[in-house]
């Protein structure tokens, strides 16, 4: 049940003056994801402003990129809760319009203790049929995915990945060591693509993607392959622009950066507000220096 092999994208969210949804907009960049090489659409993630959409509005951006795809990538979902019960029913949601698989975030503020992640994942996947990557990205969530969690959901049949976003390279190490091939493990660090990729990754969920789909898109092809200098040249000439990507939270920068090449990725919804003109220019000189803009 693995779902793809390279470099998926964390779709922005595009929004209109008035605040909802632009989905002309996420159709076009779709369509500039696809031509440019892109391994998957992840869509209503993190970078996907979920947080702050309605489930309606969740369902139905959802529901644009299933369409808009069109088979030719496989469209990942986020879902996820920290309330089991909403979660599951988005998940339901989301196989219902077409989702190929999910993306499923640990819960969040109220958490839960390992034990009761196992039971939440094995809840989650239970309600649907396609299959599940597990998020941990504890910097959002204040909660980690151990590798013995890990382990344990292995044995859950439709939990088939995990987005590892805690940046312990270490820990991504131990889940591999576990694990083996029975879980694949994606990236969701764009500046430690390689890193996990030689510990028998099989890719990333990319923020970098959005601006520069064919570039992350060699970078782990040209790995997998065996060219590691060709790999490690893409992924240091990305350093500066990924930096600059995150100089603040995560989608400030990679909107202001869509907008700057004419995408129309608009604003933001609140609490997330616009960038300080100091780090637009820090911004803006990276993506000048990576031909970008």
């Amino acid at each position: 049940m693995s779902l793809f092999t390279g470099a998926g994208v964390a779709i922005v969210t595009p929004f209109k003056e008035d605040g909802s949804v632009n989905y002309d907009a996420l159709e076009r960049m779709i369509e500039f994801q696809i031509k440019n090489e892109t391994d998957a659409i992840i869509i209503c993630g993190t970078t996907g402003e979920a947080s702050t959409l309605t489930d309606d509005e969740q369902i139905d951006t959802i529901s644009c990129a299933v369409k808009a795809s069109a088979k030719r990538v496989p469209v990942i979902a986020g879902a996820g809760s920290n309330d089991t019960k909403h979660g599951c029913e988005l998940c339901k949601r989301s196989e219902k319009v077409g989702a190929d698989g999910l993306l499923i975030v640990t819960p969040y503020y109220n958490k839960t203790t390992q034990k009761g992640l196992v039971e939440y994942y094995k809840s989650m996947a239970g309600s649907v049929n396609i299959p599940v990557i597990m998020y941990s990205v504890a910097g959002r969530t204040g909660l980690n995915i151990n590798p013995e969690t890990v382990y344990k959901l292995c044995d859950v049949e439709n939990v088939v990945a995990i987005k590892e976003a805690s940046g312990n390279i270490g820990q991504v190490a131990e889940i591999a060591a576990l694990c083996g091939d029975r879980i694949d493990i994606y990236s969701g660090n764009d500046d430690q693509i390689l890193p996990l990729l030689s510990l028998g990754g099989k890719g990333v969920i990319s923020v970098l993607s959005n601006v520069a789909p064919k570039n992350t898109h060699d970078m782990v092809m040209k790995f997998l392959s065996g060219d590691i200098e060709g790999a490690k040249k893409l992924q240091l000439e990305a350093i500066n622009l990924i930096k600059a990507l995150f100089i603040e939270v995560n989608p400030i920068p990679v909107k202001a950066a869509l907008n700057m090449m004419g995408m129309e990725a608009g604003g933001y919804r609140a609490p997330l507000v616009e960038m300080t003109d100091e780090h637009l220019k820090v911004l803006e000189n990276a993506m000048k220096n990576y031909g970008l803009i």
